[in-house]
């Protein structure tokens, strides 16, 4: 799944992976279970954490591909948040032709940066139950209180407008290329996701999977 911050490709991931019965996985939440359960790979990921740096394209391919040798991953699956740079994808070709594999199906959810600006800035979290709201799709039902606990919501420093767009920035740079990447394997399918509802947008998304047959 590809797509620019806040597109909604993690949500379509999510929504792929259960009507499909594949493994979603998110290199997020993979980094998250390696440094909680304190693996080799976790303890790596956590010395580029604690100094600051980025973690290596190198060893994020090794945990994606430890990832994806697991029995859950033997049907297929479905990748959200990686690659994230044209090294990585080129890394993880070279995986999977190692493995006489390939990728079938690259989706891009494509949404103006405007939007993606308005959707973010509008979301709100709950700092005791982490929950998320967003003023203007999904609000509160008293005010800025969390629906669950009555807690105050809060806008996180990755929802102020200033942040976001410098990620817009950083995927325009970094992320971006790879949307070309896999256009020229003829593996790309775009899907508009601005003014769409994520149900529309997933309707959308269906109906490329049945016309490709990957799945």
């Amino acid at each position: 799944m590809l797509g620019g911050p806040g597109a909604g490709k993690g949500t379509q991931a999510k929504r792929i992976a259960e009507a499909y019965k594949l493994p979603h996985i998110s290199t997020g939440d993979i980094f998250r279970t390696h440094l909680r359960e304190g693996t080799p790979l976790g303890r790596q990921v956590q010395k580029y954490l604690d100094s600051g740096q980025l973690v290596p394209d190198p060893l994020t391919c090794e945990i994606v591909a430890d990832r994806i040798r697991q029995a859950d991953c033997a049907g297929g699956y479905i990748l959200d948040g990686f690659p994230r740079s044209l090294p990585q994808a080129e890394e993880f070709q070279r995986l999977l032709t190692s493995r006489r594999e390939g990728v079938d199906l690259a989706i891009n959810v494509d949404v103006t940066d405007d939007e993606i600006i308005n959707r973010l800035s509008a979301r709100r979290s709950c700092p005791k139950c982490g929950g998320i709201y967003n003023l203007k799709f999904n609000p509160p039902k008293k005010g800025g209180a969390c629906d669950l606990d009555g807690e105050t919501l809060i806008q996180r420093k990755d929802d102020k407008e200033e942040t976001i767009r410098e990620r817009l920035r950083v995927y325009h740079e970094t992320t971006e290329p790879i949307i070309a990447y896999y256009g020229k394997q003829g593996i790309l399918k775009t899907v508009s996701g601005s003014g769409a509802t994520p149900e529309t947008v997933f309707a959308k998304i269906e109906e490329i999977i049945a016309a490709t047959g990957v799945a």
